[in-house]
Formats: structure tokens, C-alpha cells, sequence
């Protein structure tokens, strides 16, 4: 089945939200095997509406809308998508009778063109709204079928998993399964060469990567008529993707970074705590976003200046005055320091020049240092500028604080 998923609604073209839904829509409809071709938004216009449900059918079997459902003159979704498909509006008692009991129960007068929200298309199959006034419905006609859902997406999850997603598990003839992995440390191009011989000759599973803030992911998908066989497809493309960049794999679940180093951290009990200057609290900031992560997080410390590094680190004069404060000594003496002063396992320490201005020849900008103390092991990671602004050259070095820490963790570095 061929899908496409049509957002309604002029605010999303003038940018004033931003449409989640069709986000959700493709992730549960390929979940189910239904191949999204498309993705459209459309303002509130009818005629412009019903040249693209009209386009959409040229292709596609299926329709979903989201939004335009409303009581008000510019909610036309459901008008619109009656009018193509050739259906009338009668009115829905048992939508009517839930509306009327919604205002009753909040204690509330209802406007009369709340009652159009009643009215749905005589052959079709009325989905119940359990966290708002419009309903939703799902209209088949000559093998096309359109689904109209709200645009609230809290109102959309819900019918989606109550109403419409039951639906279409009677119709779907598939299962599609797939695992996102996350790796870092190679480039988008460097991990397709890795694996070419595997996406050259793909036909089920597929494999695609993704590149996104300065790391990479592969999708490994399948569809196959049963999920046990679409699991045992993509299993067995992953032990061949693990043999040529395993290496690179933090996550073969989709995790983020800090995610993966916080369950590691916590599921041996291994006490942690940063020494951060150039990134002033990113890396301490993203580790206490992990729930219970205060079991094993002892503290994070900002050194941005000479002075603070000295003071609250022990990091010498005359290493500063020697190498500068941006170097593989500096980052070392902060690790080693702060180890010594809050006694944890793994101690993380930053320093380096985020930009954009204060570079020298010997020390550009985005040229950074990151020093580790664990088990008697004192390691320094150099990281070489890449141009980035200075948000990003802080981003990058707090990536490199975990994945570093999670090498370190595992044995690998």
C-alpha cells in the first residue's frame, strides 16, 4: 500500500508551529508496512486542497490528513475530502450525542457551528475523539481511502492509536521492521564505503545513512509478511554491518550518546565528575538530563579562566605559562587534578578555543583538548578545527567527552 500524508493548515506553511505529526504518521505507518511516498502541506483553501487529494490518489492508495477538522468556516478537510471522493455529509448522531455531552460535562454553552463538526460522510467509518470535539473518519471509495485525523497532535496520536491504526492493520498486507544505528567517529561517505558491497547488493533489507550533527546513522529495514521474519532479516544484516564498522557503533537502538554513557555509567555503579572550560557546563548539563544519573554524577566544575584552572584543579603555572591553556597538558593536569579531588572513577576534563575569535597559528580556532582520568589510565584526545561557529565547535567537543568516556568504559580506547 502506497501512502501519502497530507498536512491541513495555513499556520505550518507560515511557520507558526511546527507539524510533528507527519513525523509520527511515517514512523507508525512503516511500522505497519505502508510505504510513505509523499509528504504535502497545504493551507486552508479548498480548491487548492482538492487538487492535491486528487494528485495524491494519482499514486498513492491511501490519504491522511491532519487538521482542518474544526468548528470554524476555515476547517474544510472534511467537506473537501467528501466532495472528491463523491460522498454527502449526514449528520452522526453518536458524534453529535458525545459533542453535546463534551460541553455538558465542562459546563459549557455549544455555539452552533460546533454542530458541523457532527456531519461526516455517509460511507464512512467514524472515529471517535476521545480528547477533543471533531471526529475523524476514514473514507473508501473505488480502492482509494482517505483518513482525516485532527491537527492537535495530541488529539491525532490518540485516534491514530485507537481508531485508525486498528483500521489499517486489517488492510496491511506487510510488516516492516527496522533498527537505526548510531556510530561516530566516521564520516557519512567513509561508512557507506565501509558497507558499499552490502548496499550495492541490497534488495530486503535496505540500508540508507544519515548525517546529523556530527554523527552518522544506518537504517536497516525490512519488509517481510511477518515481523519475526523482518526481525530475523535485519539481525543478520547487522552482524554484517558490525563486521565492517563496529568499531564506530555506540548504539544499535537509536540512543543518543549521552544516553548509552549514562545507562553504562549507572549500570556499574562508576562515579563520574568534568572539568569543563570552553564548553562552561554542556557536558555536565547533558549528563543530569539522564534520570537517577545522580547516583554515579559527583559534580561538574566550570575552570574557564588561568586562575580557576589552578585553583580549583591544581593545574600548574607553569604548564599555562609552558604549553598555554589550550593544550594536551593543560587537558591532562585538569583530569588528573580533579580526580584527585573528588576521588571518581572516571574524570573528564575540556579545554580549547570554541571562537570566534582569540586564534593563533599554533592555536586556531575550534582546535581542542580532552583529557580523561580512569583506572589509572591518563588519556588525552586532540580535536583538529572543522570550521564550525562556535556553538557548534562546543557541541562537537561535548560528543567527543562521551564517546571518549564510553571507549574508555568498554575497554576500547
Amino acid at each position: 500500500m502506497r501512502s501519502t500524508i497530507l498536512s491541513v493548515g495555513t499556520e505550518i506553511l507560515f511557520g507558526e508551529i511546527v507539524n510533528t505529526n507527519t513525523v509520527f504518521l511515517s514512523q507508525q505507518l512503516q511500522q505497519l508496512g505502508i510505504d510513505v511516498m509523499y509528504h504535502h502541506t497545504v493551507g486552508d483553501n479548498s480548491g487548492r486542497l482538492a487538487d492535491l487529494i486528487k494528485l495524491c490518489f494519482e499514486d498513492c492508495d491511501l490519504v491522511i490528513t491532519t487538521g482542518g477538522l474544526g468548528p470554524t468556516q476555515d476547517d474544510l478537510t472534511k467537506e473537501t475530502a467528501c466532495r472528491v471522493l463523491g460522498d454527502e455529509l449526514v449528520l452522526h448522531q453518536p458524534s453529535m450525542d458525545a459533542l453535546e455531552a463534551r460541553f455538558q460535562k465542562f459546563g459549557r454553552p455549544m455555539t452552533e457551528n460546533n454542530r458541523k463538526q457532527a456531519y461526516l460522510p455517509s460511507k464512512s467509518t467514524a472515529f471517535p475523539n476521545d480528547c477533543g470535539t471533531a471526529p475523524g473518519f476514514a473514507l473508501e471509495v473505488d480502492g482509494k481511502c482517505i483518513i482525516c485525523l485532527p491537527g492537535p497532535p495530541h488529539e491525532m496520536k490518540d485516534m491514530w492509536e485507537k481508531q485508525a491504526k486498528p483500521f489499517l492493520e486489517k488492510k496491511a498486507d506487510a510488516v516492516i521492521f527496522s533498527k537505526m544505528i548510531r556510530t561516530f567517529g566516521i564520516g557519512e561517505s567513509a561508512l557507506e564505503t565501509a558497507i558499499l558491497d552490502l548496499v550495492d547488493g541490497q534488495t530486503d533489507p535496505t540500508l540508507a545513512t544519515y548525517a546529523k550533527n556530527g554523527q552518522c546513522s544506518l537504517r536497516i529495514a525490512s519488509k517481510r509478511k511477518t515481523r519475526e521474519e523482518a526481525e530475523a532479516a535485519v539481525a543478520e544484516m547487522l552482524v554484517k554491518v558490525q563486521e565492517r564498522v563496529g568499531e564506530y557503533i555506540y548504539s544499535t537502538e537509536d540512543e543518543e550518546l549521552f544516553d548509552v554513557l549514562g545507562k553504562k555509567l549507572l549500570e556499574n555503579n562508576i562515579s563520574i565528575a568534568c572539568a569543563e572550560s570552553c564548553t562552561g557546563g554542556l557536558f555536565a548539563g547533558g549528563l543530569t538530563d539522564i534520570p537517577g544519573i545522580s547516583q554515579v554524577f559527583d559534580r561538574g566544575i566550570v575552570t574557564y579562566t588561568n586562575r580557576a584552572k589552578m585553583e580549583e584543579l591544581g593545574v600548574k603555572g607553569e604548564t599555562l605559562e609552558t604549553y598555554d591553556a589550550v593544550s594536551e597538558q593543560t587537558a591532562k593536569e585538569m583530569a588528573a587534578g580533579l580526580q584527585k579531588k573528588t576521588g571518581c572513577r572516571l574524570c573528564l576534563s575540556v579545554t580549547g578555543n570554541a571562537g570566534p575569535g582569540g586564534g593563533t597559528e599554533e592555536r586556531p580556532v575550534g582546535l581542542m583538548f580532552i583529557g580523561a582520568a580512569f583506572d589509572g589510565k591518563l588519556v588525552c584526545r586532540r580535536l583538529d578545527p572543522r570550521g564550525r561557529d562556535r556553538s557548534g565547535n562546543r557541541r562537537w567537543a561535548v560528543l567527543n567527552m562521551c564517546e571518549l568516556a564510553l571507549r574508555l568504559l568498554e575497554g576500547r580506547e
